[in-house]
């Protein structure tokens, strides 16, 4: 799996719904087929829970639910996988999963009313939730079984993704910070078909926020990622890299080269990668790869080396 998420469908938080093509954006059928052309075969569509479901434990919103549903087709006509990602943080206007209206079970609902819509798209993969943080670990946790108990309970076999807590940086998988480590408490997640992977998310810059064009150095893609996929090996995991990005300097070049090799060489373990980001960015955005008048950005030369390579033998 070996593409990029094409943002826009989550942007404008604030502005709840908001007017879609105004405020948020759905991806164009000319940016999917674009990367289609170019060789990738994934995509990873952010979108708002909020909007997709106005009020917790009820009906989603069809018009919106029409949106995603129309992206799907696109990218299924063009042989993509899809995958739908939740992109709230483990909140849900604000307020954590874990609190008393957001409770585990309102994860559940809604990721049981999208299973129904898109279980029979074997192209269709369910990305829990984007970067989980400000609660406890084993919240999280109770929260991502529920959703995967929900899922499989509609009968649904789609791969599902599931990430860890504290923004689920691979870097930190083992840290403390946000609380009981990933590496500890994520081995509690169960599946009952046995078919998931464990999402990570890994920027290059100072502070692995993704917020700067600087990265750290040549080597950081790969040492960012080295004891996750450990980790991945020791206890018979699978891994997908759903958001990685920098700009567009020699050395980010030479550190996403790196990364991407790396996972490469790792491909028993590693699933894939989704590139942050396409889509509706200014021209500035750093880590953007959205062409302009067709033309691709710097960091596409790097992925484009990647795009269905294999491990020596």
């Amino acid at each position: 799996m070996t593409g990029v998420n094409i943002a826009g469908a989550e942007f404008a938080s604030k502005k709840l719904p908001g007017r879609a093509g105004t405020d948020y954006f759905y991806p164009r059928k000319s940016t999917i087929d674009h990367f289609a052309d170019r060789g990738m075969n994934t995509i990873r569509l952010p979108f708002r829970w909020e909007r997709m479901q106005p009020a917790l434990r009820s009906d989603l919103d069809t018009a919106e639910l029409d949106r995603l549903a129309v992206v799907v087709s696109l990218a299924s006509a063009r042989e993509l996988t899809v995958i739908l990602d939740v992109h709230n943080y483990a909140a849900y206007r604000e307020q954590p999963i874990g609190t008393a209206d957001v409770t585990a079970d309102a994860l559940a609902d809604v990721w049981r009313r999208l299973a129904t819509r898109f279980k029979d798209n074997d192209r269709v993969v369910f990305g829990l939730m984007n970067e989980p943080k400000g609660l406890p670990t084993e919240t999280w946790l109770a929260a991502a079984n529920a959703a995967i108990a929900a899922i499989r309970q509609t009968g649904a076999k789609n791969l599902i993704l599931v990430p860890g807590n504290g923004w689920t940086g691979a870097h930190s998988w083992f840290g403390t910070s946000y609380g009981t480590p990933n590496a500890q408490a994520m081995l509690g997640v169960t599946d009952p078909a046995n078919n998931i992977a464990f999402e990570v998310h890994q920027y290059l810059d100072s502070n692995y926020s993704g917020t700067h064009p600087q990265c750290r150095g040549e080597q950081i893609g790969v040492t960012t990622l080295q004891r996750f996929t450990q980790w991945l090996h020791d206890h018979g995991q699978r891994g997908f890299l759903g958001e990685f990005g920098g700009g567009s300097d020699p050395v980010c070049m030479a550190a996403l080269d790196g990364m991407l090799t790396f996972m490469e060489q790792n491909r028993d373990v590693w699933l894939g990668w989704t590139y942050w980001a396409a889509g509706f960015w200014p021209p500035t955005y750093f880590t953007s790869v959205q062409p302009i008048d067709g033309a691709d950005r710097p960091q596409m030369a790097v992925l484009l080396k990647h795009i269905g390579r294999r491990s020596p033998e």
